[in-house]
Order: C-alpha cells, then sequence, then structure tokens
C-alpha cells in the first residue's frame, strides 16, 4: 500500500520551515553576539535596532535594488551570450582549448576589483565600467560550467548520435547542449554569484552621475553616517535578494532539470 501523498501545504512548509529554523538561529546568534558586549551597540547594531531601520528603508532600499537589478540582469545577460558562446568553442575546438583553457580559469580567479582600475581607464566613470567588470567576473564561471559540462557527456551518447546522424549543429542543439545542461545550470549559478558581487563592488567604488544610487552606494552613505544599523539594513536587503534568486529561479530550474532527467525520486517526494 502506497503512503498517501503530502498536501501542497505540507510539502511547502516542509521546504520552509528549515529556512526559517536556520534564519531564527542566525538572529539568536546575532542578538548573543551584541549582549556579549563585544562591540558597543553604536558599532554593531542589534536585531532590535536593525529591523525597524530594515522597514524604515525599505521603500528607499527597494528603488536602489532596482537600480542594481536591472545593471545586473544587462551584465549577466551579456555574460551569458559570451560565456555560452567561448565555452562551446574550447570545449569542441582543440586548439581554443590549448590557447584559452588555462585563462579561462585563470581570468576566474581574478578578484573583480583588480579589473575596476582598467574599467575606468577605458570606459571613463560610467555604467559601462560597472558592466564591464560584471561580464569579465561572470563570463569565465559560466564558460567553464559550459566546457564541463559537455566534457563529461560520455563518449558513446556522442557516437550514438552520430549514428542516428546528429551532426554539426544538430548534434549541439538536440544532444550536446542538453547533455551539458546540468554543469552548465551550476555555472550559471556560479556566474551569477560572481557578477552581483562584482557589480555591489563596482557600485561602491564607481559614482555615476545622473544614475540612481544602487545598493552598493546606499551602503557607502550609510557608512559615511557611521550607521551601523543602514549598513546592515542594507545588507539585509541584499541578503534577501540573493536568497530569493536562488531559490525562484536557479532552483526552480535545476528541480525541473532533474525531474526532467530522472533525478529526483517522485515516490520519496509524495
Amino acid at each position: 500500500m502506497l503512503p498517501p501523498r503530502k498536501t501542497r501545504r505540507a510539502r511547502a512548509w516542509f521546504v520552509v520551515w528549515p529556512k526559517v529554523a536556520a534564519a531564527g538561529i542566525f538572529v539568536l546568534f546575532w542578538q548573543l553576539v551584541v549582549w556579549s558586549g563585544w562591540k558597543p551597540d553604536y558599532v554593531l547594531a542589534g536585531p532590535a535596532d536593525v529591523f525597524p531601520r530594515f522597514w524604515d528603508d525599505l521603500g528607499i532600499n527597494a528603488d536602489a535594488a532596482a537600480t542594481t537589478l536591472q545593471s545586473a540582469v544587462v551584465g549577466f545577460a551579456i555574460a551569458l551570450l559570451v560565456g555560452t558562446v567561448v565555452g562551446i568553442g574550447v570545449a569542441r575546438s582543440k586548439i581554443l582549448r590549448s590557447a584559452l583553457g588555462s585563462m579561462i580559469t585563470g581570468l576566474q580567479t581574478m578578484p573583480s576589483i583588480a579589473w575596476f582600475p582598467l574599467a575606468i581607464v577605458v570606459f571613463q566613470l560610467s555604467s559601462g565600467a560597472i558592466t564591464f567588470v560584471v561580464v569579465i567576473g561572470a563570463a569565465p564561471s559560466i564558460a567553464n560550467g559550459v566546457i564541463g559540462g559537455i566534457d563529461h557527456i560520455p563518449p558513446v551518447l556522442l557516437r550514438a548520435g552520430r549514428v542516428l546522424g546528429a551532426r554539426g549543429f544538430a548534434s549541439l542543439r538536440h544532444l550536446v547542449l542538453p547533455a551539458a545542461l546540468p554543469s552548465f545550470v551550476a555555472g550559471l549559478k556560479q556566474g551569477w554569484a560572481f557578477a552581483w558581487r562584482s557589480l555591489l563592488a563596482g557600485e561602491l567604488l564607481v559614482l555615476i552621475q545622473g544614475r540612481p544610487p544602487g545598493l552598493g552606494r546606499r551602503l557607502d552613505v550609510e557608512r559615511q553616517l557611521n550607521s551601523s544599523a543602514g549598513v546592515m539594513a542594507v545588507m539585509m536587503m541584499i541578503f534577501i535578494i540573493g536568497v530569493l534568486i536562488d531559490a525562484c529561479f536557479f532552483g526552480t530550474l535545476d528541480r525541473w532539470i532533474r525531474r526532467r532527467y530522472g533525478l529526483i525520486d517522485e515516490a520519496a517526494m509524495a
């Protein structure tokens, strides 16, 4: 006899409660550190000060988040295009792999902050400087995800595809890219993390006239005001956006891929 299926509410609670518990433990630890007197309240604000400040500044921080996300989407879209094309080329060409394989990893290991002097010299104090750093930070991770996914396709699968007539672009579209998709999505997640960090670092360093302030600029403003609660409220906004993007986009995409590839035990989840 099969066990009864969980209701949608029960499945949702099963997903939510670990996150709620982890957040509660973190807030409790945070409060204990504040109570310990390690730092004065005006240096390290506690939850009782930060949470009200978060709600008070929600409007202005939401506007700043919209500006930052707009830049992030543009930069990440360019990085997605560049990283995918470069990754496919390197994975499919021995000459390109020999020429660019190690360089891609080398670019990935470079800290984003190292690119800003060059970006400012080339693009001046403009949105182009930030976009350049976002692309150069995210594209190598995406390319490595594509390369890793293609490299781990079983050769027997490629041979079977050739026997069935899948060659050239047809093989790439119907065989290579679908088989590499799990690793590609992992590269996308890593690329987004690099892009997000690079963007916030850029907004902290580069003040662009006529551009609405982003979250990085909001952080710098609160720092200049010596407002610990204000800085931590902006950090909470950044953290929440990161969690929501991972859960709502990358998490959903990852679950769809695993379900499509038969990697999720539906009976165990019922």
